[in-house]
């Protein structure tokens, strides 16, 4: 793999698109007629061992409703194996372990699983099967992905999809990371234009397509994916129609979206949706790349969400369309809304990094040919690690480990002396470090202003001395991973000046009067950012002084902060971020390192002083 090759890695922006693209125009044709020439010669197939038994046979009264399972994932992001830290805790109300102090999850008292990894994803999955279970997705199952799919351009995760039996997924953004040509690649098969085959061989492509009923061409305006995809179950059509959030555009980067562009999702949908209907096929699910953000540490069963950009569709797309299952916004939820006849539609999404299934059971009138509203039942079961793990998955996933070591070695930059994440000093050497490698990744796609990181994001110091064989002061991209593990996107809200204040609050230094001992938890600034933080004055009135590149900072002000997602969801008790605005999701926490680290070698270890802690 070229030096080029590595620093791609994942790296979510370059978006491509593709599979067979339809050439005939949403204006004028039928989509219906698109996705069956298409999938006349790439149909997904469903695992052959659950394929549906024939209904009830001669001498007995067929049932008048067919029963349907759907078991849906979203935003896998390529994590074969279990995820750490951060990414590997779930809120579940019926989980092991208590957040004791707040520190893990946000607020003390919260049960939680580590949950998730395809091994144990694909033992879940086959407990959670019937005869009449399809599996299906909502966008982002690769794409700013682990350097175990990443390094070989997601090939390893979507074959892993295919062998779990995935039927189709809309695209997400990320699944546009590499721009349209490798999406059609990933599809339909071929070795990778600049790194050529994997070790595994000739890439085969997949049995599943993506969807994207509101992503076009734009000069001529024909779909550049099936809009839908339709699957019969014991003589009965369900449809899944496809959609990714019309965000897009500003979320990747622009050569991987050139030459496409993303509509209003409802509008597309319903146009979708009643072409289906004409056709007959009643049956109709959407999945959608977009979402909503909760309040922080409740049961998700209770559909905690925040009302956003998924509500917004989930409520306004037309009343055939029967349930809605979304991503993108990494939550998990089952929920109830109105559609615009005033009937209750499920509406739900499932985590993320595999750490949750969502099942979803329903029937369909046979009569009708449509989904009996009032049978739909609907929850997210987590990907817990107690069960046993999958065997021939964890075999799989051993083999492209032994494959990816090479790539762990390869140097990405140098040091010129240790660079460390202190002990229990507030401010470090190496959280200041990651946090300007954040704020550069994402300055021109999320026009962030500071970056803010997590001290328990970071694991690691980088060393100077080395024994291995790459010389003293080089940093390996294993190095770099052990220093960030955790695969977090980084992402950019919109604060006020005065949430600004109030988030930097949060922040925690308490002093033990009987040994001394200092409890902390403060975020690392990047260079952009000044401010005091007093620990002498009471908790609520420590932060003053908060200055931008020198300027200071006004309440009213509104100030694009750059985090990773855990920070951006509520983390470590960071709940002020989640009244942020106008999101943008771009590269994996570790790819903005490791392209600092390439851009800027050889790096001394920065000077801290961002924060001026009085004590």
């Amino acid at each position: 793999m070229t030096r080029a090759s590595l620093t791609r890695l994942a790296v979510a922006g370059a978006a491509i698109l593709g599979a067979a693209a339809l050439t005939v125009s949403p204006a004028a044709a039928d989509p219906a007629s698109q996705a069956a020439a298409h999938g006349a010669n790439h149909a997904p197939k469903p695992p052959a061992h659950h394929a549906p038994k024939p209904s009830a046979g001669h001498g007995h009264k067929p049932d008048p409703s067919v029963s349907v399972r759907l078991l849906t994932i979203n935003d896998l992001h390529g994590n074969l194996e279990p995820p750490t830290g951060s990414s590997s805790r779930i809120l579940d109300p019926n989980g092991p372990l208590t957040d004791t102090d707040g520190s893990l999850t946000g607020i003390a008292g919260a049960r939680y699983s580590i949950a998730g990894g395809a091994s144990y994803l694909a033992a879940h999955l086959k407990q959670l099967r019937d005869r009449n279970t399809l599996l299906v997705g909502a966008g982002d199952l690769i794409g700013a992905s682990p350097l175990l799919s990443a390094a070989y351009h997601d090939e390893p995760t979507a074959a892993l999809l295919d062998k779990l039996g995935l039927a189709t997924s809309s695209a997400g953004n990320h699944e546009f990371d590499e721009g349209i040509n490798e999406l059609k690649r990933i599809m339909n098969g071929g070795c990778h234009p600049v790194d050529g085959c994997s070790p595994a061989g000739k890439w085969k492509g997949t049995s599943f397509d993506y969807l994207g009923a509101n992503v076009l061409k734009e000069s001529k305006g024909d779909y550049a994916l099936p809009p839908y995809f339709v699957k019969k179950i014991n003589g009965m059509d369900v449809a899944f129609i496809g959609l990714v959030t019309q965000t897009t555009p500003s979320i990747v980067t622009a050569s991987g979206i050139a030459g496409l562009k993303f509509t209003e999702e409802i509008e597309a949908a319903n146009k979708v949706s009643k072409l289906l209907t004409r056709q007959g096929v009643k049956a109709q699910v959407v999945l959608v790349h977009e979402g909503d953000n909760i309040t922080p540490n409740q049961d998700p069963s209770s559909c905690p969400v925040v009302p956003g950009a998924g509500s917004r569709i989930a409520k306004g797309l037309d009343p055939q369309i029967d349930l809605v299952i979304s991503g993108h916004s990494h939550q998990a939820y089952v929920c109830k809304v109105k559609d615009p006849a005033g009937q209750d539609r499920v509406y739900t999404q499932g985590s993320s990094f595999g750490r949750a299934i969502t099942q979803i059971d329903f029937k369909i009138d046979r009569r009708t040919k449509d989904v009996v509203r009032s049978s739909v039942v609907a929850k997210n079961n987590v990907v817990t690690r107690t069960v046993t793990p999958d065997a021939d998955t964890e075999a799989y996933i051993k083999t492209w480990q032994e494959r990816v070591s090479t790539v762990a070695n390869k140097p990405i930059g140098k040091i010129t002396a240790n660079i460390g994440r202190g002990a229990n000093v507030g401010e470090t050497p190496l959280g200041d470090l990651i946090a300007d490698a954040q704020l550069e990744a994402t300055k021109s796609g999320g026009n962030a202003e500071i970056a803010l990181m997590n001290p328990g994001g970071v694991r690691a110091d980088l060393t100077f001395p080395q024994s291995g064989s790459e010389g003293d002061g080089v940093v390996t991209y294993g190095e770099a991973f052990t220093v960030q593990p955790f695969n977090n996107l980084m992402q950019v809200v919109t604060l006020t000046g005065a949430q600004l204040k109030a988030l930097l609050e949060q922040q925690i230094w308490k002093v033990d009067p009987g040994t001394g001992g200092i409890t902390q938890r403060i975020l690392q600034p990047s260079s952009s950012l000044t401010y005091t933080f007093d620990t002498t004055k009471p908790e609520g009135s420590r932060v003053s002084d908060i200055k931008i590149n020198g300027t200071a900072v006004t309440d009213a002000q509104q100030i694009r902060v750059a985090a990773n997602n855990f920070l951006v969801g509520g983390g470590d008790g960071f709940t002020v971020f989640t009244q942020g605005t106008n999101l943008w999701s771009g590269p994996l926490d570790i790819d903005a390192f490791v392209a600092y680290m390439g851009a800027h070698s050889p790096i001394a270890p920065p000077a801290t002083g961002r924060i001026n802690l009085v004590r």
